[in-house]
């Protein structure tokens, strides 16, 4: 996790890149371990002999695979509000899969603080605008802006 820092302080970087995670590669173990505890089991992910003759020519990640790990990448990220006691997932403007990323790729995250907004004694909301970028592919898996309900 990156530097606390205040809330004044963390005002001017809204409109600014907040992280840029490490690269995470996205193996056949993980992609089944996804499947399994999802149930979503599709051949285009889970059977890499019948993906061979499939559109990609080998399996895929789950589309929601790289929204769930958004939550990883963003722990990365170089600020968060000082006196952080819990951040919690509260949801989504706006998700679009845009390319698929095929397995043993490595994928990372852009984040940019969007917008913060306080929402009473202690409570922030935090507006990040993801792109997951597939390694050495021009166009990105996912864009998603997800919010985030920080508790100080």
């Amino acid at each position: 996790m990156g530097q606390p820092i205040s809330l004044e302080e963390l005002k001017t970087f809204v409109g600014k890149e907040i992280g840029l995670s490490d690269w995470l590669e996205i193996t056949q173990e993980r992609i089944n371990a996804f499947a399994d505890c999802t149930s979503d089991r599709q051949w285009i992910h889970t059977n890499p002999e019948m993906a061979k003759s499939g559109p990609y020519g080998k399996t895929i990640a789950h589309a929601y695979l790289a929204l769930a790990l958004l939550s990883f990448f963003n722990y990365q990220n170089k600020v968060f509000p000082a006196g952080i006691k819990m951040a919690l997932n509260y949801g989504l403007n706006r998700a679009r899969f845009m390319n698929p990323v095929p397995v043993g790729s490595r994928i990372r995250n852009h984040c940019v603080l969007k917008d913060l907004t306080e929402k009473g004694p202690g409570r922030i909301l935090m507006t990040f605008e993801n792109t997951v970028e597939i390694e050495g592919q021009l166009k990105p898996a996912a864009v998603a802006e997800t919010l985030s309900m920080v508790l100080t």
